[in-house]
């Protein structure tokens, strides 16, 4: 059984993941909480194995309380919004800064067209959810480091693009990441981040607020700028030219995903050669994993996130186990390992 814990300030909204998580006999619920001190105190209790988290909630919001379970009572938590307007989602991803681990959007009534298919997304994200047992707030990793070969100096101009790829635990590492690099960095970022439909835009926002990067959801077509970061939308596949315009595509998904980090992965392989710089982040699957040894046997420049700061090593241990890195470090690692790399252009 996967023991659940509601925290809500909305009886009908509990009750409506009750009855969702109830069509399950995998679940358990062990308790409701209205607010974020009950959440705190039945997390102690109860000791469950998930925990929906509202955001909105009087005497402690969603933040505090999962910063506090976090640093007491470490849980798998995830968000569950009913609101998907940017600035709304933005203040939701804040809580992955405290810990928690994805944010999704409260599903619909019983009559709406898309009921069936945001349960099923709840239920699979709060079964895989429940299954990372050791979760903790990520703090800086020293002394954690694996170069795999010393490929930091370059020829002057020599890459022309990043590429990224991040799935479960994404968020957090991207933005770690982003933070590392060159305020002034010469080539345009794209990235590839697994998400629910509908918050990208929320999810850009968030990024840009802590990064203070220019960020974008990418747009068919567009040329991708220097130190612009790109984010592919909802269900398209992003990929890039040689020209570096930014290309979208319905293509059918790839590993069951839509956008896929492959296609972006295949795309710079295809079109830059050995021109791109490419990471690959916390994940669960193995999406982007055989692309990324592509374009190390291509001659661009490989990471991959390292298992310690990883929430979920899936995508970046099965790149790992190709030999598909050239380098394994933590995600802030990798932007300084960066950083190195367009210095020694200077």
């Amino acid at each position: 059984m996967i023991k659940v814990l509601i925290v809500d300030d909305s009886k009908m909204m509990q009750e409506s993941l009750a009855y969702i998580l109830n069509t399950d006999p995998e679940f358990k619920i062990v308790g409701y909480a209205s607010n974020g001190k009950e959440a705190i105190e039945l997390t102690q209790k109860y000791s469950p194995d998930v925990i929906t988290m509202d955001w909105q909630m009087p005497v402690i919001n969603g933040y505090e309380a999962t910063k506090e379970i976090m640093e007491t009572n470490p849980t798998p938590i995830v968000v569950v919004t009913g609101s998907i307007a940017a600035n709304d989602v933005s203040i939701s991803f804040s809580l992955m800064e405290a810990g928690a681990l994805a944010v999704l959007k409260k599903p619909h009534g019983l009559k709406h067209s898309s009921f069936d298919d945001e349960c099923f997304e709840l239920i699979q994200t709060l079964k895989l959810m429940s299954e990372i047992k050791l979760v903790r707030r990520i703090k800086k990793t020293k002394g954690n480091n694996k170069s795999v070969n010393g490929r930091e100096k370059l020829k002057d101009g020599r890459y022309k693009l990043i590429a990224t790829g991040a799935s479960t635990g994404g968020p957090i590492a991207l933005q770690k990441f982003l933070t590392n690099l060159p305020s002034n960095i010469s080539v345009p970022i794209l990235i590839v981040q697994h998400i629910s439909a509908g918050f990208v835009k929320g999810f850009v926002e968030w990024l840009m607020n802590s990064t203070h990067y220019p960020i974008h959801v990418a747009i068919d077509g567009e040329e991708a700028l220097p130190g612009h970061v790109y984010v592919a939308p909802d269900n398209y596949h992003m990929g890039i030219d040689s020209r570096l315009r930014i290309f979208l595509s319905n293509d059918p998904p790839e590993n069951g995903l839509r956008p896929a980090v492959s296609y972006l992965f295949k795309s710079c392989a295809n079109y830059l050669g050995d021109k791109t710089i490419a990471v690959l982040l916390s994940g669960m699957g193995k999406d982007g994993s055989e692309e990324l040894k592509l374009l190390k046997d291509n001659g661009s420049l490989t990471y991959a996130q390292d298992e310690k700061s990883s929430v979920v090593h899936g995508m970046p241990g099965e790149a790992i186990k190709l030999g598909g890195a050239c380098h394994i470090y933590p995600p802030e690692e990798i932007g300084k390992s960066i950083q190195n790399v367009f210095n020694s252009d200077n």
